[in-house]
């Protein structure tokens, strides 16, 4: 498989620790995964060998990039069987692992997931829409899973709670090709309320690498 460049290094991929019922599912997590590694994309994610995050994982370890798991101590003994993948970092909260995960990586995708899921997602969303970070916002919309959101979405932005700006964070597309298509082009916006925002360097830190470039 010829290889694609890429803009991104590390990509934060957020789903489900389960599988789900339709098959589609588990073949759109492989699918990512192999698409991260054609595009040369090394993986940051919540650190489970079980569910969709294991298959996504596993893909991204199989085509040889690197797979960084982040997980608190107090889910390793349900989120992960049998031998890790790749390199695994142990935080003691979930607040730690959103942070690290997030300071790790040039952009986030979310496939379907549940409570958590969605709660990783809104937030970066949200983090967004504060001017805390500009980093492209990928949404996965297998099989029309996220639909509902999406509607929500549009729903609040008609009812006027959501700005223009915000409206467009979310880049959706239905598969893994066309949505790193997207992410590729996407150009940040901030609104005027949020550009004028100064955020103390406890939360610009959450997005920034170690090496001091915010991402």
């Amino acid at each position: 498989m010829e290889e694609t460049k890429s803009k991104f290094k590390r990509i934060c991929v957020f789903c489900g620790a389960c599988s789900g019922k339709k098959s589609v599912y588990q073949e759109a997590a492989i699918l990512l995964g192999k698409e991260m590694v054609e595009r040369r994309i090394d993986l940051v994610y919540g650190g489970a060998t079980v569910g969709l995050m294991g298959l996504v994982s596993q893909a991204v370890h199989d085509g040889g990039r690197h797979v960084l798991g982040v997980i608190p101590r107090t889910l390793m003994p349900v989120a992960i069987t049998g031998e890790t993948v790749g390199e695994v970092r142990l935080v003691s909260s979930m607040h730690q692992r959103k942070a690290e995960m997030a300071r790790q990586a040039d952009a986030f995708i979310a496939l379907p997931g549940g409570f958590g899921t969605l709660e990783e997602l809104l937030e970066v969303v949200t983090f967004a829409q504060l001017g805390i970070h500009r980093k492209p916002v990928g949404l996965l919309n297998v099989d029309g899973y996220f639909n509902s959101l999406l509607s929500f979405i549009d729903k609040a932005f008609d009812e006027g709670f959501i700005s223009p700006p915000a409206h467009r964070i979310i880049i959706s597309a239905p598969t893994a090709d066309e949505l790193f298509l997207k992410l590729e082009e996407y150009v940040p916006e901030i609104d005027a309320a949020s550009s004028r925002l100064v955020w103390e360097e406890v939360e610009r830190s959450n997005y920034v690498l170690e090496s001091g470039i915010t991402r």
